[in-house]
């Protein structure tokens, strides 16, 4: 059960499956409407082109998840070998079986959008989460975020420090700053302008997520601020930003657009995990959310090459680009990739989730099932 100290935080995983949710439309998207980023589609469907601001979500909530019981801990991390061990635990089973499977179908059925087919340097380049480095033909146009995200687990434990001697400011201010800084001078120095392959502002916005987990041992007076609305306010202006300048216009700015971003992400956090606005809370965490977001992980790593194979072998030969396209890409590739993810997830994701260790998934594995007592 749940410490009275330690309360649930509730609405964490709807927010993760919604997330990765969000992807899969992007990527049907993409595929019925090429051309990215110039829209060739209805202008009230234009949000479905930047899925990357999922992939800014789930970088401050993996900043905030990750955060959490350090927060609650004086901001000291339990061992930094402790903790490389459980982050490597948590990602790469799920992440090595994703691969093979993506590699299978680009060699064997289809690449990647704009992709040659795989390489032995993509085996090697993407198996060793080294794709944002070395540049080698993609088996799966959502990878790329993996390896940002095991290089921000590097850092981790400096922003903590940082955290701890300097204050919460101070160590977001550094890190926005650096970011800002590479920014300013990428276009005008090269050797800076390489940087920009590692999206430097993602450090940035996971340093906003550590941040905001401070929320947790936070004294009462700050968790009845109503954060929902301080998150509403900070998402305006930058949704406004987007509508006016265009998806051409927000895609060539990205570093400055997450930056923008990143707060209201924040702030949403925040507010969720103060159960606000508790509509929204209750939403999230319904049994179909929490669900999603239970294989949100997997769903998000293997579904880029089931859309595209749906979209080569069936959608396209049958009605080319277009809404209809796009409607019946929905119609397969939601249930589709949400099915297999589940069941990938079964074996590959989930029960590395519940044992944290060889010893206990063996052991897991080997228990003789409980038997079922008959009736007299």
């Amino acid at each position: 059960m749940d410490s009275p100290a330690r309360p649930r935080l509730v609405g964490l995983d709807g927010i993760r499956g919604l997330a990765a949710l969000f992807v899969v439309l992007h990527h049907s998207y993409l595929m019925a409407f090429p051309g990215f980023p110039v829209l060739h589609a209805p202008a009230w469907t234009s949000f479905l082109l930047y899925g990357h601001f999922a992939v800014v979500v789930f970088i401050v909530l993996s900043g905030f998840s990750l955060a959490v019981s350090p927060a609650r801990n004086g901001w000291r991390l339990d061992g930094k070998a402790k903790f490389a061990r459980r982050r490597a635990w948590r990602i790469l089973p799920p992440y090595w079986p994703a691969l093979l499977f993506s590699l299978v179908i680009a060699w064997t059925l289809v690449p990647q959008p704009g992709e040659g087919v795989p390489t032995g340097k993509s085996v090697v380049v993407y198996g060793l989460l080294l794709q944002d480095v070395f540049g080698s033909p993609s088996p799966n146009g959502a990878f790329w975020s993996i390896a940002v995200e095991a290089q921000l687990y590097f850092v981790f434990p400096l922003m903590l420090l940082a955290l701890r001697r300097f204050g919460a400011a101070v160590m977001l201010g550094a890190a926005t700053a650096v970011v800002v800084l590479i920014g300013a001078l990428a276009p005008h120095v090269s050797a800076v302008d390489a940087l920009m392959r590692f999206t430097p502002q993602f450090a940035a916005l996971f340093a906003a997520g550590v941040v905001a987990a401070g929320i947790v041992q936070a004294s009462e007076k700050w968790r009845r601020v109503h954060w929902q609305w301080w998150a509403f306010a900070a998402a305006v202006p930058v949704v406004a930003l987007i509508a006016v300048m265009g998806p051409v216009w927000t895609t060539s700015n990205f570093l400055w657009v997450d930056l923008a971003a990143g707060p209201a992400v924040a702030l949403l956090l925040v507010a969720v995990a103060t159960r606000q606005p508790k509509p929204l809370v209750r939403l999230l965490d319904t049994r179909p959310m929490r669900s999603l977001g239970s294989f949100s992980y997997s769903l998000y790593l293997t579904h880029a090459p089931i859309v595209v194979v749906v979209y080569t072998f069936v959608v396209g030969p049958l009605l080319g680009a277009g809404m209809v396209a796009f409607g019946l890409m929905l119609l397969i590739c939601v249930p589709v990739t949400v099915a297999f993810a589940r069941g990938f997830a079964a074996l590959f994701e989930i029960p590395f989730v519940k044992h944290r260790s060889w010893a206990a998934l063996r052991t897991a594995l080997t228990a003789k099932p409980e038997p079922v007592p008959v009736a007299d």
